[in-house]
C-alpha cells in the first residue's frame, strides 16, 4: 500500500542535505565545540557555518542567532525574558487568540504567577485579523506583543509587519516577538523588516531534525538565561550544544533557500487541486482562507468525528491530523475562533503540504474522504 504523508505542519522528513550534515558530525566532527583542540574546533566550525546560514536567511548578524532545542524553548525564552527584563512596571501583554500552545501556556503562567494582564485579540466577524484591533489593545502599560506569522492549524496569515511597525512607532518601548515556525522557508522572514525583536524558529518543520530550534534576538534586546551551568551560546544557554542537529538545521536552510518561490507555487497548485476536489463532496467545508498559506488547510467533514476519519484514512495509507500535533487531539479552540461551530470543530482534519507531496497524495486524500463519508456514515 502506498503511503501519503500530509501532516507536514506536525513534522517533516529530514532532507538529504540535513541527514548528510548530521552524519558527518556524528561520525567525523563529533568533538565538543567548547574543547580547545582540533576536534573541538571542527565542531565549532560546524556550528559557525550553520549560524552563518541562518543569519543569511534572516538577513541578520550571526551573533543575533541563538540555537535552542526547539521553537517552544525559543518562545519561552523570549516571553519569560521580556517579562523579567521589561515587565516590572509595565504589566500588559498583547497577543492573538490563535497562538500556539507554547505562547498561550507561557502567557497563562505569567498571568497566574507574575501578575501580567494578557489581552487576547480575536479576528473580526469574517475570520480576518486586522492590525487596528491589535493597536487598539496597546497602551503605555504594554511591555510585549507576541504574534504568529502563519497559523499552524488553518494557515491564516496574521498582519505581523503592520502591527509591529505601528506598535514601535507609537510605543517604542514595546518588545515584539514573532512565532515564525510555519512561515520560515515558506515566506521571507526578515526580522528587521518585520520590526521583530525576537523570532522563534524550528528545525523539524523545515526538513531538519527534531530537537533543534533557534531564536533570533535583536542586538541590544535583553535576554535572561533559563539554563545555567556553562558559557555556551554566549552564556545564554548552558549545556553542550547538539552539533549534529545544528549542522543539519543549517544544511536544510541552505538547501531550501534557493527554491522558496518555486516550492511555494508548487504547493499552491496542490492546495488548489484539493480545494477543487473537496468542492465535489456534499457538506465538506474548508475553514482555511484562499489567501492563507497554501501549506496548511483545515477541512470540516460534517457528521464525522475527526479521530474516526483520521484513523480510517490511516488504514488507506493517508496521514493527516485533527489539529495541532502539540494538542494530541485535544481541542485548541482555534477553529472556533476562526468561525467554526463546536460541532464542526469536532470534525476537522488538518492537511499540511510540502514540496515532496504529489497529485497522487491529493487524489488519495480526496478519495479517502469520499469513501469515508459513504462507509463510516452508513455503518
Amino acid at each position: 500500500m502506498s503511503e501519503h504523508y500530509l501532516d507536514n505542519a506536525a513534522t517533516t522528513r529530514p532532507c538529504k542535505a540535513a541527514v548528510a550534515a548530521m552524519m558527518r558530525c556524528f561520525q567525523e566532527n563529533y568533538g565538543n565545540p567548547s574543547s580547545l583542540h582540533r576536534m573541538g574546533l571542527s565542531a565549532q566550525q560546524e556550528m559557525d557555518k550553520a549560524r552563518r546560514i541562518l543569519a543569511g536567511a534572516l538577513g541578520c548578524e550571526m551573533r543575533e542567532i541563538l540555537f535552542t532545542s526547539c521553537a517552544t524553548e525559543s518562545t519561552n525564552m523570549a516571553l519569560r525574558s521580556t517579562a523579567a527584563a521589561y515587565g516590572r512596571k509595565r504589566k500588559r501583554i498583547v497577543t492573538s487568540a490563535v497562538e500556539h500552545a507554547s505562547v498561550k501556556q507561557t502567557l497563562s503562567y505569567l498571568a497566574e504567577n507574575e501578575g501580567f494582564e494578557i489581552v487576547s485579540v480575536k479576528p473580526d466577524e469574517n475570520g480576518c485579523y486586522r492590525a487596528r484591533d491589535f493597536l487598539a489593545a496597546l497602551d503605555e502599560n504594554t511591555c510585549l506583543i507576541t504574534m504568529m506569522m502563519v497559523n499552524n492549524e488553518t494557515g491564516h496569515i496574521l498582519p505581523v509587519k503592520e502591527v509591529f511597525t505601528a506598535a514601535k512607532r507609537k510605543f517604542p518601548h514595546i518588545i515584539t516577538h514573532c512565532d515564525a515556525v510555519q512561515a520560515f522557508m515558506k515566506y521571507p522572514v526578515r526580522p528587521a523588516s518585520l520590526m521583530a525583536d525576537f523570532v522563534s524558529l524550528s528545525g523539524h518543520k523545515i526538513h531538519a531534525a527534531k530537537g533543534v530550534g533557534a531564536l533570533y534576538i535583536k542586538r541590544g534586546t535583553k535576554l535572561r538565561a533559563m539554563l545555567l551551568g556553562g558559557k555556551q551560546e554566549s552564556g545564554l544557554r548552558a549545556g553542550t550544544e547538539s552539533v549534529p542537529l545544528i549542522a543539519g538545521f543549517g544544511a536544510a536552510v541552505e538547501a531550501l533557500s534557493p527554491t522558496m518561490e518555486s516550492r511555494f507555487e508548487y504547493v499552491k497548485s496542490l492546495n488548489l487541486a484539493l480545494r477543487e476536489r473537496l468542492m465535489e463532496r456534499p457538506g465538506v467545508k474548508i475553514l482555511s482562507p484562499e489567501d492563507g498559506s497554501p501549506y496548511v488547510m483545515s477541512i470540516i467533514v460534517p457528521k464525522l468525528r475527526s479521530e474516526i476519519l483520521l484513523h480510517y484514512l490511516e488504514q488507506k495509507g493517508v496521514y493527516v491530523s485533527s489539529g495541532s500535533a502539540c494538542s494530541k487531539g485535544a481541542g485548541s479552540g482555534v477553529p472556533e475562533t476562526f468561525g467554526a461551530t463546536r460541532e464542526e470543530a469536532d470534525s476537522i482534519l488538518r492537511v499540511s503540504f510540502c514540496d515532496e507531496n504529489t497529485m497522487e497524495d491529493v487524489d488519495a486524500l480526496a478519495q479517502g474522504i469520499a469513501s469515508g463519508q459513504r462507509e463510516i456514515m452508513h455503518k
